[in-house]
């Protein structure tokens, strides 16, 4: 009996040690999870870094691929203007000398051949153009407010972009009513290209023209909000940007 009780305290005495070695074990902070979860972020940042340089490279070589085209295109209308003024040439030669009428048929069909590879051209343009604005993801919207309106109220309104693109609107009077409480007319909403885009309003305020230019940076997949509010007989502007549709 005694010899049991002595071996029951030898191995009481040996198990101690090891409950608290494996208590300590319990205990001891894993930093592995964060090791894992550290080199899975820098991971996730260098792949975008990498897919960001990719994207970008292909937008320069979008936008260089446009510029051999308007070379192209510039040589291409040079082309068609010399060969359109030597048939003219020859063709009046050939009317003086024949009373024929098939010389001013064929001079017809020429002409009809040379605009035909012209807008070819034009649309091979808007193709590469149109490729470039998606792939960039830059977007400009134009927006119309009201705060206060002189007597004759809004009358028509012109908005033009870059000295091309050009958009009329008019206003009822619930619309300009709308306006005076707080609504905003988007005037214009398309992807453009990641540059500087001038925007040119001319609006009809209490019965006289005002007019205002601006001109906005977008930049690369950034919504670009232009704001012209009627206030005191004048266009004022003002901009924000956002990365997603929404104006806030």
């Amino acid at each position: 009996m005694r010899m049991t009780c002595s071996w029951l305290l030898l191995a009481g005495a040996l198990a101690a040690p090891l409950w608290g070695a494996g208590a300590l074990a319990a205990q001891k902070p894993d930093t592995t999870g964060a090791r894992v979860d550290t080199t899975s972020m820098w991971e996730n940042q260098r792949v975008y870094e990498e897919r960001r340089e990719q994207l970008v490279q292909q937008l320069q070589e979008a936008q260089s691929e446009l510029s051999e085209l308007r070379s192209d295109r510039v040589r291409v209308e040079a082309r068609v203007d010399n060969v359109y003024a030597r048939s003219l040439e020859q063709r009046a030669r050939t009317l003086l000398m024949s009373p024929e009428q098939n010389a001013l048929l064929q001079l017809d069909s020429l002409l009809a051949s040379a605009q035909d590879r012209m807008q070819e051209q034009r649309a091979r343009m808007q193709a590469l153009g149109d490729a470039v604005r998606r792939r960039s993801g830059a977007v400009l919207v134009v927006l119309l407010g009201a705060d206060s309106l002189p007597d004759g109220g809004l009358g028509a309104v012109k908005v033009v972009l870059d000295s091309s693109g050009t958009i009329n609107r008019g206003y009822s009077q619930i619309a300009i009513e709308a306006l005076q409480h707080g609504a905003v007319d988007e005037i214009y909403r398309g992807e453009v290209l990641p540059t500087s885009h001038d925007i040119w309003m001319t609006a009809t305020i209490g019965g006289r023209a005002v007019e205002q230019r601006v001109s906005v940076d977008v930049q690369e997949g950034t919504v670009t909000y232009l704001q012209f509010d009627v206030r005191n007989g004048q266009l004022v502007p003002r901009t924000w940007t956002s990365r997603g549709t929404s104006p806030f």
